[in-house]
């Protein structure tokens, strides 16, 4: 590491933290002029890959997920930061998870019990464009797993 006073190239490390965000916190100090300094180390942590229902692999953005919340929104008593929080869980649980590959069927599902806490509506307009309701049997069969599970929270 090189000294941001004089430029030399070797230091010793005073002291040395974890922070709040995954990184290192080390306290340095110059061999040659004695200087303190600050240093912060990161792990550095490839990109994740979603694996697509046809086989395909992209890269996970997670744009992707709050414009599929917006849009289920819609109109509706969600705010922003709610969405903004969905999407940031969403993405440390993938980071968390230590795979980099996973499956976009486990986002969307991720997604549906995220807004199944916050907004009924938005969370059956999720759904219907997720599970691709084929008929109004399979619409109303989640409706009424949706209202079965309500129900049991409320008799809590």
């Amino acid at each position: 590491m090189k000294c941001p006073n004089c430029g030399y190239t070797d230091s010793k490390v005073v002291d040395s933290r974890p922070t709040g965000d995954s990184s290192i916190r080390r306290r340095r100090e110059c061999l040659k002029c004695k200087y303190r300094f600050t240093t912060y180390e990161f792990i550095e942590v490839g990109p994740n890959f979603v694996i697509k229902k046809n086989g395909t692999k992209e890269i996970f953005d997670r744009n992707k997920i709050l414009t599929g919340l917006i849009k289920a929104c819609y109109k509706r008593p969600v705010t922003n930061e709610q969405l903004e929080n969905i999407v940031n869980d969403i993405e440390s649980a993938i980071g968390n998870s230590m795979k980099h590959e996973i499956k976009s069927s486990d986002i969307g599902e991720m997604v549906m019990e995220k807004l199944k806490e916050i907004d009924d509506v938005s969370y059956v307009r999720f759904a219907s464009v997720y599970r691709r309701f084929r008929d109004v049997d399979s619409f109303m069969k989640e409706l009424s797993d949706l209202k079965d599970s309500k129900k049991v929270k409320d008799s809590k």
